[in-house]
């Protein structure tokens, strides 16, 4: 559980950079990596989710 959290931490620092260097500096590569990021974020809360409810179970 803890490995992903702090993969889902790890990805959404990579989607801030990738979205202010976007916005605030007008890269259009940005765009596309920050896209990206969010789609790994997706799978990743989905992850976690599975995992948090099995947890629960317990």
């Amino acid at each position: 559980m803890k490995d992903l959290l702090a993969k889902i931490n790890a990805e959404i620092d990579t989607f801030k950079v990738e979205a202010e260097s976007l916005t605030e500096k007008g890269v259009k590569a940005a765009g596309a990596r920050a896209r990206k990021s969010t789609l790994e974020i997706e799978k990743l809360l989905k992850e976690f989710r599975k995992v948090s409810i099995e947890e629960s179970k317990k």
